[in-house]
């Protein structure tokens, strides 16, 4: 099984006054290809701190991550960005569409930089967004769309280019129970299929979804275990 993530002693410190804050105390952690993992923790366990690491939004100040066969730590903002772009799909709490956009011009976003066909990217944009039960509102703007449908888009624009890694950071924190169930039930679909997920959520039964849940309390891995149902 091919390892997507790997951290060994990873550790990030943030200067309060004369404090030094261990945000990421010496975290190690793994991801195999097709896992589905949940993070979770108190507010300033250092879940998000961890996230944006992984997603290559920050980096640590000690310790190793390896993502693929690439060795993170050691790289400056220009090859970070080309990582993020190859080979991760975000989505947020917030969505993040631009508003003056549509939704297929949305999905589109990641793409524009890249050197593939248009016509052959715009065909799989439609056909992600029709998956994900958007064919009717391709055109819509995001404040034409409700929370569900434009995390929606916001799914379909993280999975455009085929990232083997998707990251969602509190992906039903804007949705009612009922969106929440249907969004959790695709991130389940799509892992299914092979998608390598990691989600961070501080609701109980959202990671029930995740096939294993970590926990996380001031900076470090406090525990961790299987869902049986996942």
């Amino acid at each position: 099984m091919q390892q997507v993530i790997h951290t060994h002693q990873l550790c990030r410190f943030f200067e309060v006054g004369d404090t030094k804050v261990h945000a990421l105390d010496h975290v190690d952690l793994s991801v195999n290809q097709g896992d589905f993992v949940a993070v979770m923790g108190p507010s300033g366990s250092g879940k998000s701190t961890l996230m944006n690491i992984l997603g290559c939004l920050d980096t640590a100040d000690a310790g190793d991550y390896h993502l693929l066969d690439q060795r993170v730590s050691r790289m400056d903002d220009i090859h970070l960005s080309s990582l993020r772009n190859q080979y991760i799909g975000f989505v947020f709490q917030s969505f993040h569409l631009l508003p003056r956009l549509t939704a297929l011009d949305n999905v589109l976003l990641p793409l524009r930089y890249s050197d593939g066909d248009i016509t052959i990217s715009t065909q799989r944009a439609r056909k992600l967004l029709d998956r994900l039960g958007m064919s009717q509102r391709m055109d819509h703007r995001p404040n034409q769309l409700s929370g569900g449908q434009r995390q929606r888009v916001a799914i379909a624009r993280a999975l455009v280019a085929a990232p083997p890694l998707l990251l969602a950071d509190e992906p039903t924190g804007n949705l009612d129970s009922k969106t929440s169930i249907e969004i959790m039930d695709l991130f389940t679909e799509l892992n299914g299929e092979g998608q390598t997920v990691l989600m961070v959520t501080h609701e109980d039964d959202v990671a029930a979804y995740a096939k294993r849940v970590i926990h996380m309390r001031d900076g470090k891995i406090e525990r961790e275990h299987l869902n049986a149902a996942a």
